[in-house]
């Protein structure tokens, strides 16, 4: 059962980092803002994945709750700027 947690937070990882990769290869294409908020948005979400497989895989004696926390909460609030101070 433990493979299968180390493969599912690896792959959320992952699929976030990827994301936030796209993200960023489109901001620089195309230069649209709203593409720049959503790639810090899933940075730190990239983050909160990377925090959260070190929190339950490398490191499961140590709480990293709230670095987490901050890390999404960070990551939305990317987002929600975007959405409310750059919208046209």
């Amino acid at each position: 059962m433990e493979g299968v947690r180390v493969a599912l937070y690896g792959l959320a990882l992952l699929t976030s980092l990827s994301c936030t990769i796209l993200l960023f290869r489109a901001y620089a294409r195309q230069r649209l803002r709203l593409l720049m908020w959503s790639a810090f948005c899933f940075a730190g979400l990239s983050i909160n994945n990377l925090l959260l497989f070190a929190d339950f895989v490398l490191l499961p004696s140590m709480d990293l709750r709230l670095p987490r926390l901050i890390a999404a909460l960070g990551g939305v609030l990317f987002m929600l700027y975007g959405f409310i101070w750059d919208a046209e």
